[in-house]
Order: structure tokens, then C-alpha cells, then sequence
């Protein structure tokens, strides 16, 4: 039998559960045309040596105190998380801490490439002259387009739906 044709008595009887996606929330605020790189990376997710291709995002999880806000920065070599940053506020020091946790525990060299979505907070001045100061090359995705940022999008989902979806955290 196969898995698509399984009755729900079939997926009961074998303890196979539908894994349900949450509602979508808008988390990237492009409006401000400043500072937008072209798309170095280009859905090229793949790297052949360790600090070549970087790629970052911010995504959300709901909370009983709230939306909390997850940066994160990859290492396309090996898909390690090398830096992140949380907060209650998606503002641009969120993304800011994400990247100084990276180059500091990476110091990566001249050239690498650091992928983004065009977001407010990667456009800022302040981001951007620290991506400048390291040398990197910058790349940004084409607005409103996740697939070119599917490697850390496809991390954001699998944190959720395997781990914070599956169950209720206390509060302390």
C-alpha cells in the first residue's frame, strides 16, 4: 500500500500523522529601495568549501509572551546555523547580532557571499556597513520571492513542524 493511497483507518492503524503548516505571517518589510544588492546566489545553494556562501533570514514563533523573532545566519557548505540572535522586536540590531555571532565565530574571508531578502533590516546602513567592513559580496533575493532563499526558509520550517508545532512550552 501506498503512503498517498492510505485510508485514515490505514494511517491510524500505523500511527502516521498529517503534519499541518501554520498560518503565514509577512515578516519582511521591503518597502524602503535602499541599499538592494543584486541576487549573487542566484537559487545556487551550493558551496564547495566552508564560509563561501552564507545565507540569512528572520523568521517567528508565537509565544504565550508574544511573537519571539529567530535570526539566523547558514553556512551553505555544511547548513550549520553559525549565527543567530533572538528578540521580541524585529528590528535591524535582531539581524545585526546574528551576523556578529557568525564573523566571529567564522571569521570569514574577503568575498564570501552573505544571501538575504531584501527586509528593512538588511538594507539598513548600519547592516550594511558591517557586511562592508568584512568584505563580503552581498546578495539579496527578488521581492516577495522565498524560493530564493529556500535554505534557510526550508531550515525555518523544519524547526517548526519538528520540534516547536509538536508540542506546548510552560511557562517559567
Amino acid at each position: 500500500m501506498g503512503a498517498i493511497n492510505a485510508s485514515a483507518e490505514d494511517m491510524c492503524e500505523n500511527d502516521i500523522r498529517v503534519e499541518r503548516s501554520k498560518k503565514y505571517k509577512v515578516t519582511t518589510d521591503s518597502n524602503d529601495a535602499f541599499n538592494i544588492a543584486p541576487n549573487l546566489l542566484n537559487r545556487d545553494f551550493h558551496a564547495d568549501r566552508p564560509n563561501q556562501k552564507w545565507a540569512g533570514d528572520i523568521s517567528y514563533v508565537w509565544t504565550h509572551e508574544g511573537w519571539l523573532y529567530l535570526a539566523v545566519i547558514l553556512d551553505l557548505h555544511s547548513r550549520r546555523v553559525i549565527g543567530w540572535a533572538v528578540s521580541n522586536r524585529m528590528k535591524r540590531d535582531l539581524a545585526i547580532r546574528a551576523l556578529k555571532m557568525a564573523v566571529a565565530l567564522r571569521q570569514p574571508p574577503k568575498g564570501s557571499i552573505l544571501h538575504t531578502d531584501p527586509g528593512s533590516q538588511y538594507c539598513s546602513h548600519d547592516y550594511q556597513k558591517l557586511l562592508r567592513q568584512h568584505g563580503f559580496q552581498v546578495s539579496m533575493s527578488g521581492k516577495g520571492n522565498c524560493y530564493d532563499n529556500s535554505a534557510v526558509e526550508t531550515f525555518f520550517k523544519t524547526i517548526k513542524a519538528k520540534l516547536i508545532w509538536r508540542r506546548s512550552w510552560p511557562i517559567s
